[in-house]
């Protein structure tokens, strides 16, 4: 089991090499520096297993049309190649979803696989009445969403969800 803490300086740098280790390209890496440098990282946490750091999860703040409050996106959470398949990002999606209602926030976002962000109580956005910018680009069920507050994404069909303005310079 890792040690989940938040992100401090000195992480930086491995930080950038879980994201690279995790996916393919740097994409993910790239965000990760975009909305640290634009202020846009909300919540920003590290595993830590053997000294070093294994995983990494970023929350940053999106708008939802017509709804007030603090709501995040989740984008990425990465593991270290090596250390992939320990439970090290189940915990990391837990331990965030618990900080971010500790923060405040009503409601998280993403975009991911139906199948495995199911098991954390995401589901899919458009139960909601939300959409987003991706949504023609992404596999069906792709955008989801899970409620930290009760209610706290109710209101009409149709609203947009706006992510940062990171996510598009990426």
């Amino acid at each position: 089991m890792a040690d989940v803490r938040p992100e401090e300086n000195g992480d930086i740098a491995a930080v950038r090499g879980v994201n690279l280790q995790a996916f393919e390209a740097s994409a993910e890496a790239d965000l990760v520096d975009a909305l640290r440098a634009a202020g846009g990282a909300s919540l920003s946490l590290v595993a830590i297993e053997d000294g070093v750091v294994a995983g990494h999860i970023l929350f940053s703040p999106v708008e939802i049309e017509g709804t007030e409050g603090v709501f995040l996106a989740l984008a990425p959470v990465a593991v270290a190649t090596a250390r992939q398949g320990r439970g090290i990002g189940s915990e990391l999606i837990r331990a965030g979803l618990d900080r971010c209602r500790e923060i405040g926030a009503r409601a998280v976002v993403l975009l991911g696989d139906p199948a495995y962000y199911s098991r954390f109580g995401f589901r899919v956005a458009s139960e909601w009445g939300l959409a987003s910018k991706w949504d023609d680009q992404a596999p069906p069920g792709a955008f989801q969403a899970i409620e930290l507050a009760d209610g706290s994404l109710g209101g009409p069909a149709g609203r947009t969800v706006r992510f940062h303005k990171a996510f598009d310079e990426v």
